[in-house]
Formats: structure tokens, sequence, C-alpha cells
């Protein structure tokens, strides 16, 4: 394959699944209830769905849909576990941007779900997709093995949170109050979990989800962690060199607030090289699967991580 045909095959694939997860986000989050629901009451369904439907790129339920189908396994299950991690990323959104976090007024170009709604309903909506995604997740539609739905269970408790993501943000929001430069290996251990923990589970979950053998996993796990890496740096670029209307959020608060980023601790060209060493990395790390050409989507995932502009 050609360079330009696989970023087409890319762009084309990123597409279509962002599509089928949007339906099937669409679906879990109808107001008919589940067994066992009382009821889903209609603001708290209404601010849910205005926080999850309509927006991103879905780059997380994309690994776990394209990693497990690297192993022939595609459908129901893959959009499913994709759709969990969904909701987990965005109940943290919710969340970080609430005024006791990082008080945002703008996220994906529209108003922040408190500002949407309301303090209370936002925190509540958070606290609904976050226990809605182990739901998901554990639902015998996800996968028939409970032993595969059990280890998927575990591995995102994990990353979401003590040590993972709520861990990491616990770990931003101290670093804010502190006067002295952070290190660069503060930054990254802190970003590896904030941001790297749910993109390193996407691709663990679809190498459990196709029975990936443990060294395929493993090499699966190193290209997750580069990636992630790599996806917070360019972040941290943006943020420096982006504006407010192409990355929909507000830009050059980084700095403002004393965060802890790549760009701060090493400068922004010193950065720059860091988030393409670690695309190298992940991409390499592809090759320790045994797979491949059928690993290129995943390999083009990573060019695309580090080249977005959003």
């Amino acid at each position: 394959m050609t360079a330009d045909s696989i970023d087409t095959a890319f762009q084309s694939r990123l597409t279509a699944v962002a599509d089928a997860i949007e339906t099937t986000l669409d679906g879990l989050l109808a107001p008919t209830g589940l067994p066992g629901e009382v009821v889903r009451p209609g603001r708290l369904l209404e601010a849910m769905r205005y926080s999850t439907l309509g927006g991103g790129k879905r780059l997380r339920p994309f690994l776990v849909v394209e990693t497990a189908r690297l192993f022939g396994v595609e459908g129901v299950g893959p959009l499913r576990a994709g759709a969990a991690l969904e909701m987990i990323h965005c109940y943290s959104l919710v969340h970080d941007d609430l005024p006791a976090m990082d008080d945002d007024d703008l996220r994906r170009g529209r108003p922040t779900a408190h500002k949407a709604f309301d303090e209370a309903t936002a925190i509540l909506s958070g606290d609904a997709l976050l226990t809605y995604a182990f739901d998901v997740v554990a639902g015998p539609e996800t996968h028939p093995d409970p032993q595969v739905r059990a280890d998927l269970v575990l591995a995102l408790a994990r990353a979401s949170g003590l040590g993972g993501m709520a861990g990491g943000q616990a770990l931003d929001l101290e670093a804010e109050r502190r006067t002295e430069p952070h290190t660069p290996d503060f930054v990254l251990q802190m970003q590896s979990m904030k941001t790297g923990a749910l993109l390193l589970f996407a691709v663990e979950a679809g190498a459990i989800l196709g029975g990936a053998t443990p060294e395929q996993r493993e090499a699966l796990l190193r290209y997750g962690r580069a990636l992630g890496a790599a996806f917070q740096v360019a972040d941290d670029i943006l943020d420096a060199e982006g504006d407010t209307a192409t990355l929909g959020k507000a830009a050059g608060k980084d700095a403002g607030r004393n965060k802890a980023t790549l760009v701060a601790a090493l400068g922004l060209e010193a950065a720059k090289a860091r988030r393409d060493l670690l695309a190298r990395e992940a991409q390499e790390a592809l090759v320790a699967t045994g797979l491949g050409e059928r690993t290129a989507i995943l390999s083009e995932a990573a060019r695309f991580t580090v080249a977005r502009k959003s």
C-alpha cells in the first residue's frame, strides 16, 4: 500500500467507526430504560446525550475497534466496548470543565455541560456516564465469555480510577498549585495517567476481545503507551500554538495556569521532537505483533495523532 492509500483507508475507517459509535451511543442513551432501572430522568439523560453525542473524533473507540479487527473480531462487541470507553472519556471532560477543576466554558465549539445545564446536573451526568460504562462492558452483548467481560471491567477500572485517569487529574491539579518548574519525569508520569491510561486501555480492550497472544498483547501495550504519550504531547503543543476557533476550546490556558506540560518542561521544539519520537516508537512496536500489513491502520493512527490540528 502507498502512503496515500493508507491515509485514505485510515480516514475512511475513522469516519466509519465514528458513525458506528455515534449510533451505538445513541441507542444506549435512549429514553427507554433497561431491566432493573426505574426511570431515566429526562434532564439528566439530555445532559448525558449533550456531552456524549455529536462531537469528537472518537479516537479511543476507534482504537478498540481496529485493534480487535486485527484478529478478525468485529461487530457489536468492540462497538459496545468502544462506546463504554467514550462514555468514560466524556464524563471526564464534563468533570474537568467544572469550575472546581479547569473552569472551562467551551468544549467542542459549544458551551460546556455546566454552562448548558447547571453544575449539579453536569456532575450527575458525569457520574451516570461513568457508572453506565461499566454496565455496558459487563453486559453479555459485549462478549459471551464472562471471563473476557471481567477482564475488560478490571482493565477499565484500573485505567480510569485512582492509579489511572482520576489520579492523573489529581496530580494535574496539584501541579497548578506549585511554584517551581515541573520536571519532565513528573509531567510524563502525570500524563501517562490522565490521558495515556484510557488510550492504553483502548488498545488493551481490543487485544482482549481479539484473543491476542501474550506476545502480541505486550507489543500492542507498548504501542498504546507510546501513542498515549504522543497524543498528550501533541495536545500540549496545540494549546501553545493553536487558536480557540480551531481547537473548539480555550487555547493558551496551560501557560497561564502553570500546567504540567512537556512544552513548559522542555520547550516547544524539544516537545515536538519528543512527540515525533513517541509516534515512531508506537509504529515500531506494531512490528513485534507479527501481524504485518494488518497493522497499517494502527500505524497511521500514530501519524494522525501527531499531525492533527484539533
